[in-house]
């Protein structure tokens, strides 16, 4: 089997992967993201010219860079038939075959399940197939989940999920690698899986979809969805439309004046420093939400959508990389930025600032006991902010629970008293108790690892 370079391009902090396949001279790329200098500055590296540009399908967790990319490069933008678009695209169809160069040619493959209209993309060299681009197909040990298009359709949809991924297994080699567009923390994944590659070979041994019926596939598939991004909404449309280049220009910054009034009114400003950072000193009425985890992904689906959202960093690069963040998923132009510290946003007005009381999970078995370690409050409530599926898998008895995509619309649920917070790693939490601190509560970040728990002497209960 004649080898065909394939280049990844990754973007962890959504789960997705872009791909840019090429045979020296010529390059096909699948499922860019939007932020296409990447894409560009890798193909000027190798020295090849981008030809075709081919989608899996309308991606439903990114604003993609696809249109941007064709009109840029002049390459055949390869998107599915039946799609309802509103740009100029090569349709592409089941069976339909493009010749890229003498060495490299795509065949089209229908892969409904993720969507009704899904592509998959078998790539063929001189010898035959080397791989296949299974965009939210077929994935690394799992499949994309069926659910973004309406619960409606999730059923019928996991259907179809189950019979393209094995059209996939018979058609090609045990050899043939696959590459998919999701399923490295990407929320278009039906689970989560930690392989860093596959092939079909592997996949048969691996994958529910190959090694269980349709009503057990589909039964499974269903029973571990969870709720996905509200954002989510939003991308369809916007790539249905075709978005234009991105702009990643820097915005207006904002004065200690502007950030106090905009603070005042309610508006979103979000402070990108690591947790203890936020923790140690921060603006009071500001919101973590840090670089250093998935930041966009929280972000856009906590804040009203539309909202004005002002960014402050402790550096421009750190603001530019957020921007660049949220501009992949819709959030187009922050209202405005500001760098350097909270005594800088503060204008040294002492007043201005916050601290965050933290915690372990020993200092939480500590507190239900009635002794909490010196510093810290007395427990009133606990609330866990996890997912809907790990608090079935278990959770600490006496929890109170409320997913942290719902706590901005929820805040008045939580019970009077002191706040005591936690989540699996201490990420979501951090958002979670800026988000009660901004509301006047009294709250403890638990920042501890939740896996700890039990081995801290709290009792774990399963979830309902």
């Amino acid at each position: 089997m004649t080898e065909l370079p394939v280049e990844v391009v990754q973007t962890s902090s959504l789960g997705d992967r872009s791909y840019l396949a090429h045979d020296g001279r010529f390059a096909i790329v699948v499922d860019p993201q939007r932020d296409i200098d990447r894409i560009l500055a890798l193909a000027g590296r190798l020295g090849v010219r981008i030809t075709h540009v081919a989608e899996t399908h309308l991606h439903n967790d990114y604003v993609s860079g696809g249109l941007a990319l064709a009109k840029l490069t002049g390459a055949t933008y390869l998107v599915a038939a039946d799609d309802e678009v509103h740009f100029d695209r090569r349709p592409v169809a089941d069976g339909d075959e493009i010749t890229v160069s003498p060495l490299m040619r795509l065949r089209v493959v229908a892969t409904p399940g993720h969507t009704f209209h899904h592509l998959s993309y078998v790539l063929d060299g001189a010898d035959g197939p080397v791989g296949v681009f299974t965009g939210g197909s077929l994935l690394f040990g799992t499949t994309g989940r069926t659910d973004l298009l309406g619960e409606q359709h999730a059923h019928t949809l996991a259907e179809h999920q189950h019979a393209s991924v094995r059209r996939l297994a018979d058609l090609l080699p045990d050899g043939a690698r696959v590459w998919p567009t999701h399923g490295f923390g990407s929320f278009c994944s039906a689970t989560q899986a930690d392989a860093p590659e596959s092939t079909i070979g592997r996949e048969r041994t691996a994958n529910p979809a190959l090694r269980l019926r349709t009503d057990d596939f589909v039964a499974q598939t269903l029973a571990g969805l969870d709720a996905y991004p509200a954002y989510y909404a939003h991308m369809g449309a916007r790539n249905a439309a075709g978005a234009d280049l991105i702009d990643l220009t820097p915005v207006a910054t904002a004065d200690p004046a502007e950030l106090a009034r905009r603070i005042a009114d309610g508006e979103w400003v979000v402070d990108l420093r690591s947790r203890k950072a936020f923790a140690h000193r921060h603006l009071t009425g500001t919101l973590s939400f840090g670089l250093d985890g998935p930041m966009s992904t929280w972000l856009a689906w906590l804040a009203p959508w539309g909202a004005p959202i002002t960014l402050l960093g402790d550096s421009e690069q750190q603001v530019a990389d957020a921007q660049r963040e949220l501009a992949r998923i819709g959030v187009d132009r922050p209202a405005a930025t500001a760098t350097g510290d909270p005594d800088q946003w503060a204008a040294g007005d002492d007043t201005r600032l916050a601290q965050l009381t933290t915690a372990t999970f020993t200092d939480l078995a500590a507190a239900r006991a009635g002794t909490p370690p010196p510093g810290l409050p007395a427990l009133d409530v606990l609330l866990d902010v996890r997912m809907s599926n790990e608090w079935r898998t278990g959770h600490i008895d006496g929890a109170v629970h409320i997913p942290l995509p719902d706590l901005p619309h929820r805040l008045a649920d939580v019970p009077a008293g002191t706040v005591w917070v936690h989540c699996g790693s201490g990420y979501r939490a951090a958002a979670a108790t800026s988000l009660l601190a901004r509301a006047g509560r009294q709250v403890v970040h638990l920042d501890d690892a939740y896996a700890d728990a039990a081995g801290a002497g709290l009792p774990i209960v399963p979830g309902n």
